[in-house]
């Protein structure tokens, strides 16, 4: 469905104001098959090249999906394996409505979620155990000296087991994209792990934001009126929750991957969020929607019937990644195309009163009606409507 919606987005918002030399690379599942998955990595490295890569949702196929698509095999993520090449680190932040009533009524000011976009249980390698037999970790060092052999179970029948990695220097770059995201926006950092329990794997992140921000962000932070601290991770939940907001909180990736969703929830909508991937220079972005395919909505399409999905985050996918591209240019004109844009999507909804489903929903709940909610197409025609007359009062400034 997100890629029906990121067609008329391309064709009908963007395309007509811009002039763009595009570089394309086809993540659709079936095109993904044919390369054997090269395509996504080309499509890393080309951002890495460009420095901007602006991304449609994809799907990670399940079994159903291998046998749908008649795949070779269920190929991994694509934004995993894009996210191992570039590193750095996605930032999450929600695009805030005052119309939308919030699950968290508490959460007045944003929180920025940093998802360490390297490592852990997305490169891990897990195994089926058949029966019984001994489990171990054997590390081999490289320089050919006595290999570490650890005893992890002894599996007296069927079982499943994983292992997982990370390295100092991708979390090093994790660190510097979290302080530096933190400073930029002026808001105090937390970093989140559970060292209580994994007091080698997860205290080594503890330990190297720790010596970073002693050596090199302490004194700006301390200028700026912000400060940096650790949490544990069940703490941090619970202090997230019944705090007003207003803070930036680094978290490994799985952690990442589910408090963000929380984070677009409690603030209204998981439609409404900005999804940020950034590197540790700060030169290279890849944007995308933070949500999934929406394939609920897809089979309806299909059938012909009339859909509601929100394209709000697909739209900031492009205006975020263009904004990047417009700060390396200097082009403020693209700029203020890029703001125009967004305020132009919340105004349609905050203003207008003009949104797709799950607003309406979270607005009304079981007494929402027909007359409170648009398709799609609708939606976003209402959305180029105000751009137009927001990029006329512009011209005549």
């Amino acid at each position: 469905m997100t890629r029906i919606i990121w067609k008329k987005i391309r064709e009908e918002l963007i395309l007509p104001y811009l002039q763009l030399d595009i570089k394309y690379f086809d993540l659709g599942l079936e095109y993904r098959d044919a390369t054997n998955d090269k395509v996504t990595v080309d499509s890393a490295e080309a951002i890495l090249k460009y420095s901007v890569g602006i991304k449609c949702a994809t799907i990670t196929p399940d079994e159903a999906r291998v046998k749908e698509f008649n795949l070779k095999q269920m190929w991994k993520s694509p934004n995993g394996t894009i996210r191992n090449i570039l590193g750095g680190t996605v930032f999450r932040e929600p695009i805030i409505l005052q119309r939308i009533p919030r699950p968290v009524p508490g959460w007045v000011n944003p929180i920025v979620i940093g998802r360490h976009a390297f490592g852990d249980q997305y490169r891990s390698t897990d195994f089926v155990a058949p029966g019984p037999g001994k489990l171990q970790l054997v590390f081999r060092p490289a320089d050919g000296a006595e290999p570490t052999v650890m005893d992890v179970y002894d599996f007296k029948g069927k079982g499943v087991a994983m292992s997982m990695y990370n390295t100092d220097e991708s979390i090093t770059g994790f660190a510097h994209s979290s302080f530096k995201m933190a400073l930029s926006k002026k808001l105090p950092l937390f970093m989140s792990t559970k060292n209580t329990i994994m007091k080698k794997y997860d205290g080594r992140f503890k330990d190297i934001f720790q010596e970073i921000y002693d050596s090199t962000y302490k004194k700006a932070y301390e200028e700026a009126g912000i400060y940096y601290e650790h949490r544990l991770i069940d703490d941090m939940v619970a202090q997230a929750i019944k705090s007003s907001g207003g803070f930036v909180w680094a978290c490994k990736n799985y952690d990442g991957d589910v408090q963000s969703d929380i984070l677009a929830q409690g603030f209204g909508s998981l439609g409404m969020m900005t999804s940020e991937l950034i590197t540790p220079d700060g030169n290279v972005i890849e944007s995308e929607a933070a949500h999934g395919t929406v394939t609920r909505h897809y089979r309806e399409w299909q059938k012909g019937n009339e859909t509601s999905t929100n394209p709000v985050a697909s739209i900031f996918a492009w205006t975020r990644g263009l904004l990047h591209r417009a700060k390396l240019d200097g082009n403020d004109a693209l700029r203020a195309f890029c703001q125009d844009l967004e305020a132009a999507c919340v105004e349609v909804i905050d203003e207008d009163g003009v949104m797709t489903k799950d607003l309406a929903l979270a607005i009304h709940g079981k007494n929402m009606k027909r007359e409170h909610w648009v398709i799609t197409d609708v939606y976003m025609d209402a959305v180029n409507n105000k751009l137009k007359k927001k990029m006329a009062a512009r011209s005549k400034q």
